[in-house]
């Protein structure tokens, strides 16, 4: 009788998108009747230890004190998983950084009743890296130390992970993920795994509950139909932005992606001001298309000073390239790549946020509309709507909603 019990271990070093991706698993398999459950090493130390285990000495694998704490924790987690298993479970996830091929040997070795999945993540993106690090050092075990010391206190953590850090290679079983760009670089599936069709598709599939695309409120460029350069709101954008804060004043909202220009960021601060605990995070990726000489203009003065332009624009608005500027065509790796990164800093569960403009925000809804390409530019896109989006395997909801 083929064995339909399965253990993922997750490996990687901090902030690299283990623990969502385990919660991602998890919940996926959760919506299939699938019973799953994570078992973070992490987790169970800050219950365990409820003293102080921020300090990176703790991470030392030279210190050997704080090293069979560790491996104490390591051992009673495993120990839950395989008594999870034995029981009514299917899946158990070890999350850990299970950095070393002598800590993943030692799993296999104590793991021997079911099969054994390993999944590695990676991602070299700074940027992400040290966004997905501030949103750790927001964790009660470093509210004693100073932002600096928690930020250093982490690099150092990072540093004696990365000083035994062994990337899968021997494993008969493993995949290494892309974590930001939900990409696989390499597997190797030797045995018969189970549900790996289901986990495979679920590693690799983008998938939102609950995303809200908003445009930012009226700005002054909006009465005077000027295109691009960086306006602030107008006193009825200020209200719109009032009237958002209100309508997501009981709703969760952790992060709040946001343009780089001014008039997304005014727009984002009064629903930060009304969450408990709240960022703003700008991403250049979200910026509005830039359209080069035109930047500034009107529509109407486009179309009498530089009417070359507006006809080779009307022609073929998604391909068009403003002179010394881009295109809806041009936005396309940027879009993704902020969509991807929003996702990942977000994790696969609670509200997500992206306050962008006209033309980005048509980018970002095509990703999950799956418009043609030709139809892009013309979707609808108010200053006093926003548009909610749930896509996961077993369910696609696509709102407009509006917030007055």
């Amino acid at each position: 009788m083929t064995d339909h019990k399965l253990y993922i271990v997750m490996v990687g070093l901090p902030v690299r998108g283990k623990s969502v991706t385990a919660v991602k698993l998890r919940d996926n398999l959760r919506c299939d009747a699938i019973k799953a459950r994570i078992f973070n090493n992490g987790d169970l130390r800050r219950k365990m230890i409820p003293n102080n285990t921020s300090y990176a000495e703790f991470y030392d694998p030279k210190n050997k004190e704080s090293v069979a704490i560790r491996e104490k924790i390591a051992l009673i987690n495993l120990n839950r998983a395989k008594r999870y298993l034995k029981k009514s479970g299917t899946v158990a996830i070890i999350d850990a950084t299970n950095a070393s091929l002598q800590r993943r040997e030692y799993i296999e070795t104590l793991l021997n009743d079911h099969p054994i999945l390993f999944i590695e993540c990676i991602t070299d993106d700074k940027e992400i890296v040290n966004t997905s690090l501030l949103r750790k050092i927001t964790l009660p075990e470093f509210t004693h130390l100073s932002r600096e010391e928690s930020i250093a206190s982490f690099n150092q953590r990072i540093l004696y992970y990365e000083s035994i850090y062994n990337p899968l290679e021997k494993e008969k079983n493993r995949v290494i993920l892309d974590s930001l760009h939900t990409k696989i670089f390499e597997e190797e599936i030797s045995d018969e795994i189970p549900l790996y069709d289901q986990i495979r598709d679920f590693l690799v599939t983008d998938m939102v509950k609950n995303l809200h695309i908003i445009r930012h409120g009226e700005t002054y460029f909006n009465l005077e139909n000027r295109i691009g350069g960086d306006s602030g709101l107008t006193d009825n954008g200020k209200a719109q932005a009032r009237a958002l804060a209100k309508y997501f004043a009981n709703k969760d909202i952790p992060l709040i992606f946001t343009s780089q220009r001014k008039r997304t960021i005014q727009t984002a601060e009064p629903i930060k001001e009304r969450q408990r605990n709240c960022t703003i995070v700008p991403f250049a990726e979200f910026n509005e298309i830039d359209s080069g000489q035109c930047e500034g203009m009107s529509y109407k003065e486009i179309r009498e000073e530089m009417p070359q332009v507006f006809l080779s624009r009307k022609k073929d608005k998604y391909n068009y390239v403003y002179p010394e500027g881009e295109g809806y065509i041009s936005m396309e790796e940027r879009i993704e790549r902020g969509i991807k990164k929003a996702l990942y800093l977000s994790g696969p569960s609670g509200n997500i946020m992206i306050i962008a403009h006209r033309a980005a925000n048509r980018m970002i809804l095509s990703h999950f509309l799956y418009r043609r390409k030709e139809d892009v530019p013309y979707i609808y896109v108010p200053l006093d709507k926003f548009y909610y989006i749930s896509a996961t395997p077993n369910k696609k909801l696509f709102q407009q909603k509006r917030y007055q």
